[in-house]
């Protein structure tokens, strides 16, 4: 099935974003920082801070790039924004309201492959991005859906083993969705979705994680 858009016209889009939103990148990589900074504190709210940072980053990059740039060449940009808000939504409720979602400094198998994604989300992606000739402002910049969706997962993986399924549904359904562009738009850094949709997918349904999905209580 052929994309309603070419590839020019997306990286057009990524760099009137860019342009557009200067200098928040900072502020959405300092965010980032934030979160690995949190999570080497150790302290017993750092899973709700963390959260609150995901939720910030999953409804900036559903209204801020989906529905107020990417929506002009796509019209599923609607659907694909209102499916990181649910993932905000997620965040904010699991980790914030609910404080089920723990963040803790890991070094075993889980935890170090978590800090390669995370390093993978924040380093090597945008150094890929520049090999391949993707240059700024017309580049993928953190914040836009698929270098967060790594780091998201980057960080799922050093949570505690009863940190609720819910929260690890949106980064699979993009990392299944933003994988495409890898192939579709050249955007090859992505590939890094792969991986990172498989490790959530078994982080999420792994022997720990007993009993089904918990829903939110009701009110």
């Amino acid at each position: 099935m052929p994309l309603p858009f070419t590839q020019s016209e997306f990286f057009d889009v990524m760099a009137a974003y860019n342009r557009a939103v200067w200098p928040a990148q900072f502020a959405l990589e300092f965010s980032a920082v934030a979160v690995v900074w949190l999570a080497f504190r150790r302290v017993a709210s750092a899973g709700v801070w963390v959260s609150a940072i995901l939720a910030l980053l999953w409804t900036w990059t559903g209204v801020a790039y989906h529905w107020a740039f990417f929506a002009v060449i796509n019209r599923a940009a609607w659907v694909f924004g209102s499916i990181c808000l649910a993932g905000a939504v997620a965040f904010a409720w699991f980790g914030v309201a609910r404080r089920r979602i723990k963040v803790s400094f890991k070094l075993g198998k889980r935890g170090l492959f978590g800090w390669v994604l995370i390093a993978f989300a924040l380093v090597v992606y945008p150094a890929l991005g520049v090999l391949v000739g993707h240059h700024y402002p017309a580049s993928p910049t953190f914040g836009l859906p698929c270098p967060t969706t790594i780091f998201t997962v980057g960080v799922l993986l050093l949570t505690t083993p009863d940190t609720p399924r819910w929260v690890f549904v949106v980064p699979v359904i993009w990392s299944a969705i933003g994988a495409s562009a890898a192939f579709l738009l050249g955007v090859y850094q992505d590939l890094g979705l792969v991986v990172s949709g498989l490790a959530a997918a078994w982080a999420m349904f792994s022997d720990v994680r007993s009993g089904p999905p918990e829903l939110p209580a009701s009110r």
